[in-house]
């Protein structure tokens, strides 16, 4: 894998703002490509809840430019007004839907959702029940209606920053009563995301 050598250590660093859901994954090729990248991140689940996404992102952006450092911003398109709010802050986003997207590209993202996947993360996983019953309350025959309508398998996705986190990924796919399959991923398509959005945001400045 090469490395995307971007911004010089003698430089104004960014501050990427965005989804914790990878934050292994994206500290690890910042590290890797020794990227002047400094990282804020937001709770994983906050995609769930539209109004605190909106109150986090904008007040994270904004304590970043009151101390006058440029941000890029780590997120799919997970609010309906995402691009409003980045062009009220004058930064840039990563390119793609959403988290699975980015890490796994376009075609392979939708080759597995077609087939009725549901994408599971190390970091859900390890919080699954919690988070499923906050956002869909504690009716297990409600919750298991609203996977089966949509899905037809979980599908973990392990990185090569991950624990083993089997154990969880099999408990999450039993409380919503669906099989479970696993796909390991490497980080080349997310590592060629982040360098694309950090050039962009460092070309605006020129």
């Amino acid at each position: 894998m090469k490395n995307f050598t971007i911004h010089p250590e003698n430089q104004t660093p960014l501050t990427m703002i965005g989804c914790g859901i990878l934050r292994k994954e994206v500290d690890g090729l910042i590290a890797k490509n020794h990227w002047n990248v400094h990282t804020h991140y937001l709770d994983s689940a906050l995609h769930n809840y539209l109004n605190r996404l909106s109150t986090e992102l904008n007040q994270a952006l904004e304590e970043r430019e009151k101390l006058g450092e440029k941000t890029v911003v780590f997120y799919g398109g997970c609010h309906p007004l995402m691009e409003k709010y980045l062009e009220g802050h004058h930064t840039c986003r990563t390119h793609g839907q959403n988290c699975i997207v980015m890490l796994l590209g376009y075609e392979l993202f939708m080759q597995e959702l077609e087939k009725g996947a549901y994408f599971l993360l190390e970091d859900w996983a390890l919080t699954w029940e919690p988070m499923i019953t906050a956002c869909f309350g504690a009716n297990m025959t409600v919750i298991r209606e609203i996977f089966h309508s949509s899905h037809k398998y979980i599908l973990a996705l392990r990185t090569p920053c991950n624990g083993d986190f089997s154990a969880a990924a099999e408990t999450a796919a039993r409380f919503v009563d669906l099989p479970l399959e696993w796909m390991d991923v490497g980080l080349e398509h997310l590592e060629t995301v982040l360098a694309d959005a950090i050039q962009r945001r460092l070309a605006a400045d020129q």
